[in-house]
């Protein structure tokens, strides 16, 4: 398999599942403004969406979307736990927390990364994102990760969500910067963003 990223974006969410596997993979770096990828090949003939993560799986098709990516490669690897299986009750709350983290904190966070958006707007994004940080430390409370006590695929995605409010001056509240520091401190996350130039 082989993995279209760019350092630090949402790619990074399924690079750290694919360590977390223990898969073998290939990277490909994307410049996503120029759309072209470090090798120089032209990424929207490789992805028409422009974006990352991209998958290309080993028969030659391409998987895009980070949530569906993240999914299929933890159905490679069932004995891991990085998902519940199909079918159950915490497959769907897995699900539950992949949307609500698409929807709710990335969704959110892009007007950030754009030079263009007002001062003012960032703001009210600030604080948006500020609240719903909220409803996710008050989960946090009680569990050390979004399922319970064991690490999913949902909080890798949520990993990539802490490092951006650092970036954008979103504070985190207690229970979730404790999580970062755990996520963090797993050795094969620590391996996907060595593999990013990230630390």
């Amino acid at each position: 398999m082989k993995l279209y990223f760019s350092p630090g974006a949402c790619s990074l969410s399924p690079h750290i599942v694919l360590s977390e596997g223990g898969f073998t993979y290939e990277l490909e770096q994307v410049d996503l403004r120029a759309k072209k990828t470090k090798s120089g090949a032209d990424y929207l003939a490789i992805n028409p969406k422009g974006q990352v993560p991209a998958l290309l799986l080993d028969d030659g098709s391409l998987m895009t979307e980070g949530p569906a990516i993240v999914q299929y490669i933890a159905d490679l690897a069932p004995g891991t736990g990085l998902a519940p299986a199909n079918g159950t009750r915490e497959r769907y709350h897995l699900q539950e927390w992949l949307t609500f983290i698409g929807t709710e904190l990335h969704k959110n966070f892009a007007p950030l990364f754009r030079p263009t958006t007002p001062d003012e707007y960032k703001k009210i994004m600030r604080d948006t994102l500020a609240s719903k940080l909220a409803f996710v430390d008050g989960h946090l409370a009680k569990h050390q990760f979004l399922l319970g006590d064991h690490f999913t695929v949902a909080d890798a995605y949520l990993f990539v969500m802490t490092r951006w409010a650092d970036i954008h001056k979103v504070d985190l509240p207690a229970n979730v910067a404790s999580f970062k520091a755990r996520v963090l401190a797993r050795p094969k996350v620590k391996r996907a963003m060595q593999e990013e130039g990230l630390v």
